[in-house]
């Protein structure tokens, strides 16, 4: 005869048990019992299928104790203890989150778990419920890098002071330690990614300083946030739909190489994402229209926008070589990763921006120290030379010496400009595009006003030009005399004459140099303006600058003949 299987039934309540029991016993073998006390007992000593729960009067702790099957069949562990820490009796939970086939009873409870390490906030949690009796928790890492949060309850009987067992309760919590601990990644990643220290700023130039940032997001990515292929692209300047690769890791050459635009379709992937803005979450490679090979290993990937404010840098990939790698909880990684690379790469354009204004306003500021002092020295050279030219061989050619090294100089401090890229401080690439007429003309300014000499030297310089500026008429005459000017611009109310006598005694010099004659919001009370109009003058500008109308004037006096533009008249 087969036996029956055994169970406690637990009431507190005779007339309950006696009838239940008879019921139940037909099919199981009834174990009774009215007591916490002889409850634990019996399970101590039987071995037990079930345990039946019979009464609303019975405390939750010993409510839990009986649920029996029922405990099995919930996720989490639950387990009774003896106050020698013993197992009396698990679920079957339990013995899953343990790695256990065999039941463990009569173990201590520590020894369920391989290699279970405490990690706090209480130590030594079952010591502390039986010498508070009061519940307490811990958190303990298991084989697998899984971690358990263990909770103790202290189990008592009804006119009991004493505990006369403990409750359980284990959860699987790798989850949520998984992700608090990516958290602390992405936070800890935002504080590291645009982090440099002075002498790292000082020591390092641009390229340096990206190739450092590419180095912390691969970490950040890689070894943080365990993704395996990452490839990051930015919009580019010049052309506001085109990808450019910034960081490549674990793609191939091919993909690398691919030219990819912020288009909704026909780019991929990527190209979707830069041009919608929207996150995209590919699980299978294999099957979706959009996807473009990458790494020929990916089965899976996850692309999200690279967000600053409301605007679009560029795009952030991973990929996998697993089908369905990538979540929602990824994506919601990724995107918050993401943010802290835009944060960082702005830094890092800020931080050179910083740097070129600033070495912009020192380069400038030499530039226009130098500038003057320079000119003063052409001037002087120049007027030299007209004294030793065919009485002094060997001075002459000393003071032409003077000049030509003179004009290298400031040519040197305007190099030095280009190779630390200062804008402002050197020609500006696309200003010279614009106005190419401009580019490497040498133009002479004649102005009492020193002032009003360092704003055509400053706005003048940024399209290419080579600004020579000088005090009165006497120094305009011996410079051209010296040297070939593509272009004068020479104002009315001169120190040593008027606007127009300086104009006809340079053309008297050199007949074809183009000539712009200005004055100070019209004022011309030696109407020079007039008279050398009789003579041939085709343009004239007014101060203050504007720079619109002081490139029209000189673009126009630069100009051949045959598109020779109007008077500027306002």
């Amino acid at each position: 005869m087969a036996l029956m299987p055994k169970i406690l039934l637990f009431s507190r309540r005779r007339d309950r048990m006696s009838a239940l029991a008879e019921q139940l016993g037909g099919k199981f073998e009834v174990v009774a019992s009215d007591s916490v006390e002889s409850g634990l007992q019996q399970l101590r000593e039987g071995n037990f299928s079930g345990v039946f729960l019979c009464g609303e009067e019975i405390s939750p702790a010993s409510a839990i104790i009986q649920a029996g099957g029922l405990l099995d069949q919930l996720p989490d562990g639950y387990a009774l203890l003896d106050p020698n820490e013993r197992v009396v009796w698990c679920n079957a939970s339990l013995r899953r989150l343990a790695g256990r086939e065999a039941d463990g009873e009569g173990l201590p409870f520590f020894d369920l778990f391989n290699n279970a390490q405490l990690q706090g906030p209480d130590f030594t949690p079952i010591n502390t419920a039986l010498a508070t009796n009061q519940s307490t928790h811990g958190l303990m890492q298991v084989v697998g890098s899984r971690w358990l949060e263990l909770q103790i309850t202290p189990v008592f009987g009804k006119s009991s002071e004493t505990p006369l067992g403990l409750i359980a309760f284990v959860q699987d919590v790798t989850t949520e330690i998984n992700e608090r601990d990516r958290m602390k990644a992405i936070h800890q990643a935002g504080l590291e990614l645009g982090d440099l220290t002075p002498q790292e700023v000082l020591e390092m130039d641009w390229e340096e300083r990206k190739e450092l940032l590419k180095a912390k997001i691969v970490h950040f990515t890689k070894d943080l946030l365990k993704f395996e292929t990452v490839e990051i692209r930015l919009l580019g300047h010049a052309d506001n739909k085109r990808l450019v690769p910034l960081l490549v890791y674990g793609m191939e050459q091919a993909a690398v190489e691919r030219e990819l635009f912020a288009e909704p379709t026909g780019n991929g992937v990527t190209g979707y994402v830069a041009a919608t803005g929207n996150s995209y979450l590919c699980l299978d490679t294999a099957h979706d229209p959009l996807y473009l090979v990458g790494n020929a290993t990916a089965r899976s990937s996850l692309t999200v926008p690279l967000k600053r404010h409301d605007g679009i840098l560029g795009t952030f990939n991973v990929e996998s070589s697993q089908e369905n790698a990538f979540n929602e909880k990824d994506q919601e990684f990724l995107e918050l990763f993401s943010r802290e690379v835009a944060v960082a790469l702005n830094t890092l354009e800020l931080l050179v921006v910083q740097q070129s204004a600033a070495a912009n306003e020192s380069m400038s500021l030499i530039l226009n120290r130098v500038a003057q002092p320079a000119d003063d020295i052409l001037v002087d050279a120049s007027q030299l030379l007209e004294r030793f030219i065919g009485l002094d061989p060997e001075s002459t050619t000393r003071l032409q010496q003077i000049l030509q090294h003179t004009r290298q100089i400031k040519q040197l401090i305007q190099e030095v400009g280009k190779e630390i890229a200062v804008p402002g401080a050197v020609p500006d690439v696309a200003a010279v595009s614009a106005h190419p007429l401009l580019l490497n003309k040498r133009i002479l300014v004649v102005d009492n006003d020193a002032s009003v000499r360092s704003a055509a030297r400053e706005l003048l310089r940024q399209f290419g030009c080579q600004v020579e500026a000088i005090h009165c008429g006497k120094e305009a005459f011996a410079l051209v005399r010296a040297t070939h000017y593509d272009l004068a611009i020479v104002d009315i109310n001169l120190s040593d004459m008027t606007g127009f006598e300086c104009f006809r005694d340079l053309k008297q010099i050199h007949e074809n140099l183009p000539i712009i004659l200005m004055t100070g919001f019209g004022y011309d009370p030696g109407h020079s303006i007039v008279k050398a109009r009789q003579m041939g003058l085709k343009h004239a500008l007014y101060k203050p600058f504007r720079l619109d109308l002081l490139l029209t004037s000189v673009e126009g006096a630069l100009s051949p003949p045959t598109e020779m533009k109007l008077p500027v008249t306002s």
